[in-house]
C-alpha cells in the first residue's frame, strides 16, 4: 500500500507546469495550511482542482504553463476551462468548486503581485441544482409531531417540541415562523387561520387545525412560565425564547428513534405539508399562498410537480386557458 507522502509525490510528479508556476501552486497550498489552516479535505480538493486546471491549461496553451501564461488569465480561458470539465462529466457542484480552487489560487498570486484575478472575479459559476429537503410519510410525519413520541423528559418540554412540530407540519410554518409567535397572535381558540408575517414582511393566512390548537392548549397548560401577550411564545428550559437550534436536534435525535431518514428535519416538515395537500388534490396555487412564496415556479420545484401537471393545473384553473364558448 502505498503511503500519503508516495500519492502526494506521484501527483506532483503528474502536474505538467513550467518551475515557477508549479512553486507558486506550491507555496498557495503550504498558506491554505498554515494560515488559514483548512482542513484536510479542502486541501486535497483545492490541490486536486488545481492539478485539473494546470492539466486543462497545457492542453489549452500547448505548453505547460509559467506564471506569464496565468498572470492575464482571460474569461474566455476559464470558460474554456469549465466547458472541458462538463464535456468530462462534471456536475455543477464539481464545477463549482473546481472554480473556486482557481480563483483562490490566482487571488494568492494576485497579492503576490504575480497575476490578476480579474478574470476569476467576473466569471460566474455555474448555477447550483436547488436540492430541498425529501417530505416524509403521512404516517411519519404523524408521529413526528406526536406529544407521545417527543423524547424530552419534561412532559412541558415534551408538549412544546409537538405544538413547534405540529405548527410545521399542520401550517406549512417556517421554523423561524413558528418561533416568532406570540401568546395573544394565536389566543381565539376557535381561530380557523392564522396571520404570518414571513419573508419581506408579507402577511398571509395558513389554516389553523383542531390539532394545532390542541398541541398549543396542552403546551400552555403545562408551561412553567408566564405567557405574557407580545412576548415568544415558546420557551427554552430557563425560561428565555426557544432557538431554532433546540428543535433541529431534538428532531435529530427523533430521526434515530422512530428509524426516520437523515432527511427528516423541521423543514421537512413543511415541505411535507405541501406535498401532502398537492397528493390529496391540493391547488397548486393556493398551496403557494400558504407557503408564502412569492412565484408559482417556486412552488412547483417544491412540490415536484412536473411541467404537465402545472399546464394541467393552468388549464383547469386559468379563465384564459381555455376559449369560451359561444
Amino acid at each position: 500500500m502505498q503511503t500519503a507522502k508516495t500519492e502526494t509525490s506521484k501527483a506532483e510528479f503528474l502536474i505538467i507546469a513550467a518551475p515557477d508556476l508549479n512553486q507558486a501552486r506550491q507555496d498557495w497550498l503550504g498558506s491554505l495550511a498554515n494560515s488559514r489552516r483548512l482542513a484536510a479535505h479542502t486541501l486535497n480538493a483545492y490541490e486536486r482542482d488545481s492539478r485539473q486546471f494546470l492539466h486543462f491549461m497545457t492542453s489549452h496553451l500547448g505548453t505547460p504553463p509559467a506564471l506569464k501564461d496565468v498572470s492575464e488569465l482571460r474569461v474566455s480561458d476559464l470558460r474554456s476551462y469549465l466547458a472541458s470539465r462538463r464535456n468530462d462529466g462534471a456536475g455543477a457542484r464539481t464545477l463549482g468548486r473546481g472554480l473556486a480552487g482557481v480563483r483562490s489560487l490566482l487571488r494568492y498570486l494576485e497579492k503576490q503581485g504575480l497575476a490578476n484575478a480579474a478574470g476569476a472575479s467576473a466569471i460566474r459559476a455555474p448555477r447550483q441544482p436547488k436540492s430541498l429537503p425529501k417530505p416524509l410519510t403521512a404516517d411519519a410525519a404523524l408521529r413526528v409531531v406526536d406529544t407521545q413520541q417527543q423524547l424530552a423528559e419534561e412532559p412541558w418540554i415534551a408538549a412544546r417540541n409537538a405544538a413547534v412540530l405540529t405548527l410545521l407540519y399542520g401550517c406549512g410554518l417556517r421554523i423561524s415562523e413558528a418561533l416568532g409567535l406570540t401568546p395573544d397572535a394565536i389566543a381565539d381558540t376557535t381561530a380557523r387561520s392564522l396571520t404570518i408575517q414571513g419573508k419581506g414582511g408579507k402577511s398571509r393566512l395558513v389554516p389553523l387545525l383542531p390539532a394545532v390548537h390542541q398541541a398549543i392548549a396542552e403546551y400552555r397548560r403545562l408551561c412553567p412560565f408566564l405567557l405574557s401577550d407580545g412576548v415568544p411564545l415558546f420557551r427554552g428550559a430557563k425560561g428565555g425564547a426557544l432557538h431554532a437550534g433546540i428543535i433541529q436536534r431534538e428532531m435529530q435525535k427523533m430521526r434515530s428513534a422512530l428509524n426516520l431518514p437523515e432527511t427528516a428535519t423541521p423543514h421537512a416538515l413543511r415541505h411535507s405539508f405541501a406535498t401532502h395537500l398537492l397528493a390529496r388534490g391540493g391547488d397548486l396555487r393556493t398551496i403557494q399562498e400558504l407557503l408564502g412564496h412569492a412565484s408559482l415556479s417556486t412552488t412547483q420545484v417544491y412540490t415536484g410537480v412536473d411541467t404537465d401537471r402545472l399546464l394541467e393545473i393552468y388549464d383547469k384553473a386559468h379563465p384564459r386557458a381555455r376559449p369560451s364558448s359561444a
